[in-house]
């Protein structure tokens, strides 16, 4: 890499869109100067290891499983929250891998992901306007000047949360929790209870099959106990990123040990702006979010900026965008891309572009329309030969209520019931599970 590239500052000179407005630049120095000392939540050696899984990805050879919180909270870093996501994502990852025949890379939206891009910069309620809630790493929930004043100080707390939870998700995947008969037996319990369990039948009796097989054959191998486990965010605060990058020692190469995976959202990803410099001299594997009015060359742009040596499993390109428009605008994008022999893996955010404001003025999805994108981008990837390479869901492992649909029925009257996310509304871990069992009929068909 030349030395350029290794001027991890460049970006400081650019547009930075989402950035918060922190009212004393001394104490914003003295966190970064803080931050930078810390030691890596994630090591480079397992950034690698991820990016090698998501160049089979790109291959077509395994099919990504990313999601949890849409905007992490201090609260939420409990032994309890952190627990139920990662079962209702193993549950999920079992049913994935059988049916489509391939390994499943499992990757949370955990341990960073507390800041949130916004529309607007304040918020408005009853005749006060304040600065928006830009998630806890910037400033707090409640609707108060005290709480909505961008606080430095939370960036130090942002890690140590993530630290906990990065502890806690190690010691789960790694401790016998992630064995994978337990976890098929709690895939069992969800298709006995829930009313659309008989459409599931079928897959769960298959995989209870193929699970008696292997324990008569004696077959117990150490992939059946432990999980191998990846975080990620999007990199929305670069002062945090930045001063958690570090220089490798086994090749002098920068890296963001913040998370394993780091992604540019779709209010980011100006080509002159900030994050796609800074982003383009880590070596992580990297997401982009691409909505619907991303053009051909506006990808094929971001191909040659971030990932120039096209290096299979370096660069993702995450769509989002909306039911209604995915077999519209999706396959100019994957068409372009693939001629151009760029090497990257497809996934499909089937949540962001759903989202619609319910009489009751919650912010809802309906899983339908979820559903309906991941068919349609399984659907455009098929008619181009190509491979649709995952999916990347907002979820909680709890029985909340802010999305309508799913199997226990959720309508819009319900949604006051458990309505607790911070930002974006989130599936709860019953229609998690639909999901997963629909986009495995996909996979298959």
């Amino acid at each position: 890499m030349s030395s350029n590239l290794l001027d991890l500052d460049t970006w400081r000179a650019l547009p930075a869109a989402q950035q918060p407005d922190w009212p004393d630049r001394g104490e914003l120095d003295k966190v970064v100067t803080e931050l930078g000392g810390l030691p890596p939540l994630v090591f480079a050696g397992e950034c690698d290891q991820l990016k090698e899984q998501l160049a089979a990805v790109s291959r077509g050879e395994a099919f990504v499983l990313q999601g949890g919180d849409c905007a992490e909270t201090f609260a939420g870093a409990t032994a309890d929250n952190v627990r139920q996501k990662l079962k209702t994502l193993l549950q999920m990852a079992i049913v994935l891998t059988y049916a489509g025949r391939v390994p499943v890379v499992k990757i949370g939206r955990v341990a960073g992901q507390f800041a949130k891009p916004r529309s607007k910069g304040t918020e408005v309620r009853d005749g006060v306007e304040l600065p928006a809630y830009r998630g806890d790493m910037v400033n707090g929930f409640d609707f108060t000047p005290e709480a909505r004043r961008p606080d430095p100080w939370r960036l130090l707390k942002a890690y140590h949360s993530s630290a906990v939870t990065l502890n806690l998700a190690r010691a789960f995947t790694k401790g016998g929790y992630a064995d994978l008969r337990q976890v098929h037996a709690w895939n069992q319990d969800f298709v006995r209870d829930s009313p659309a369990g008989r459409r599931y039948e079928h897959l769960a009796r298959e995989i209870d099959q193929a699970l008696a097989f292997m324990r008569a054959c004696g077959a117990d191998p150490e992939e059946f106990h432990t999980v191998e486990f990846y975080s990620s965010h999007e990199a929305l605060i670069l002062d945090y990123d930045r001063a958690l990058t570090r220089i490798d020692s086994r090749t002098g190469l920068p890296y963001d040990v913040s998370a394993h995976m780091v992604w540019i959202g779709e209010r980011t990803r100006q080509l002159d702006g900030a994050h796609v410099d800074f982003f383009a001299r880590i070596r992580n594997p990297i997401g982009v979010k691409l909505g619907p009015t991303t053009t051909p060359q506006e990808a094929l742009a971001l191909v040659e900026r971030l990932n120039p040596t096209n290096e299979a499993g370096r660069l993702t390109f995450i769509t989002r965008m909306g039911a209604s428009k995915i077999r519209e605008h999706l396959p100019a994008l994957v068409k372009e891309v693939t001629a151009s022999g760029a090497r990257v893996a497809w996934i499909c955010d089937p949540m962001h572009g759903n989202t619609f404001e319910a009489p009751s003025g919650h912010k809802t999805r309906r899983l339908d329309d979820v559903l309906d994108e991941v068919a349609g981008f399984f659907e455009v990837h098929r008619a181009l030969g190509t491979h649709p390479g995952g999916i990347h869901i907002e979820f909680t492992g709890d029985d909340v209520t802010e999305c309508v649909g799913g199997g226990h029925e959720i309508g819009e009257m319900d949604l006051a019931t458990r309505y607790e996310t911070a930002c974006d509304p989130r599936l709860n871990r019953g229609q998690s599970l639909d999901l997963a069992f629909r986009v495995a009929e996909l996979y298959r068909g």
